[in-house]
């Protein structure tokens, strides 16, 4: 079935938002709270199973990016034309800003609430154990190449059918699970943009890290996988 570009930014807007204020809000709402249990943990859980939900929900509309890196690097794989690129990372941003404004009006309902850095991604001061710069660089980019080889395999025409969701998912937990303590896990510069929009002063200053790279480990998943197909067709 072909779906009206209309169609497809809406499906990443929801997606997008899906990702942003279940994720985030997780941190946000119930990570906030020790005696709710989920820390670290269910944090990264809450994001995998917000992606795992949103493909299967929304994939068959837009492809369920819900990530403009993830946009990227499918259009670098050759699994997605360039010239939609921007409606589809116009969408994504405008869906994780509407959710960390939802989830900001939520948490701000509280008397006295302390926001904390209301799920904001950073390094040096800024990052949950202390790394620096350097080290947030490099966990991003690698990560967020490591999670395009992921999807681009895993949506191949030769993968298990049916599947790709739940590995895609499953990655994005992982991912969190690694690097959490480094920059509060990003690999999505529309998941670091809303949050920072409504968050300590500081997130806004490091968000430009968090565009460079994940862009940039997009593009180089993209290239490693183009490598290992280089003499194959499309799988």
């Amino acid at each position: 079935m072909n779906y009206s570009n209309s169609q497809k930014w809406t499906a990443e807007f929801l997606g997008t938002f899906w990702l942003t204020f279940g994720g985030c809000g997780s941190a946000v709402l119930a990570a906030a709270f020790p005696e709710l249990g989920i820390g670290f943990t269910g944090v990264a859980l809450a994001f995998g199973l917000t992606v795992l939900t949103g493909a299967y929900a929304l994939g068959p509309i837009s492809g369920g990016h819900f990530n403009p890196a993830v946009s990227l690097g499918l259009a670098l794989g050759g699994r997605f034309r360039a010239a939609e690129l921007p409606g589809y990372v116009i969408a994504q941003v405008l869906g994780a800003v509407s959710a960390a404004g939802s989830l900001y009006l939520i948490a701000t309902g509280k008397p006295g609430v302390d926001l904390g850095g209301f799920a904001t991604n950073g390094y040096g001061a800024h990052s949950p154990g202390g790394y620096g710069l350097a080290a947030a660089l490099c966990i991003e980019v690698v990560l967020t190449a490591v999670f395009l080889i992921v999807i681009l395999g895993a949506t191949a025409k030769r993968a298990a059918a049916g599947f790709a969701g739940m590995a895609i998912g499953l990655c994005l937990t992982l991912i969190h699970l690694i690097s959490i303590p480094v920059t509060n896990t990003s690999v999505n510069p529309a998941r670091s943009t809303g949050p920072a929009l409504f968050g300590p002063a500081i997130a806004l200053d490091q968000l430009w890290l968090f565009w460079l790279a994940p862009l940039a480990g997009a593009a180089i998943g993209a290239l490693v996988w183009r490598v290992l197909l280089a003499g194959h067709d499309e799988p």
